[in-house]
Parts: C-alpha cells; structure tokens; sequence
C-alpha cells in the first residue's frame, strides 16, 4: 500500500501546486489587463497601480471571467473610451498568455 499512498500523495501535491499556478496566473493576468485599461483611460502611473489592483480584487466577486469584463468594459466606456466587450476579451486573451509565460519562466 505505500506505493499507492506515495501516488496519491504526489497526486495531490500537484493538483494543489497546479491550482495555485493558475490562481497565480489568473491574478498577474488581471493586474496586467487592468494596466492595460488605465493606458487607455489615460491613468497616472500611481493612478494605473491603484486601477490594476481594483481589477485583481474584481475577480472575487464570482467565479469566471465576467465580473473583471464587467468592470473593465464599464469603467473604459465610463472614462469615454471607445470600446467594447469583444476587445476587453481579446486583452484578456492575450495577458493570460503573457503572464502564463512571465510564471512559467520565473518557476
């Protein structure tokens, strides 16, 4: 039998180190596209720091993805900046792969 607990030991291990990188990622993405939102409203650079931050705690609001696109789109177009829901997914898209990169290369 201890053959099969070390398994599901280290089974366990990675689901919850898998878990945290994700976590991790899902929370770098959201300051990375919050900084990208305050360059279009035209934020300071303490202005985006504190915007960033407001997008990462966002996400806790309910699982997924929609209350950071609700905020992201409602803030950009309460700043009259042209955009929409469409292109606030697309940021994600591509922040999600920047910051799976920047944890990635600093594991």
């Amino acid at each position: 039998m201890t053959n099969f607990d070390d398994r599901e030991r280290a089974e366990e291990a990675k689901f919850a180190a898998d878990s945290e990188l994700e976590f991790r990622i899902h929370a770098r993405r959201n300051r990375l596209v919050g900084v990208w939102a305050a360059e279009r409203m035209g934020l300071t650079p303490a202005e985006a720091d504190a915007y960033a931050k407001s997008v990462v705690q966002a996400d806790f609001e309910e699982s997924g993805d929609e209350d950071v696109i609700r905020k992201l789109l409602g803030d950009l177009i309460s700043a009259g900046v042209d955009a929409d829901e469409g292109e606030v997914r697309a940021a994600m898209k591509a922040k999600v792969v920047e910051a799976r990169r920047a944890l990635i290369g600093e594991a």
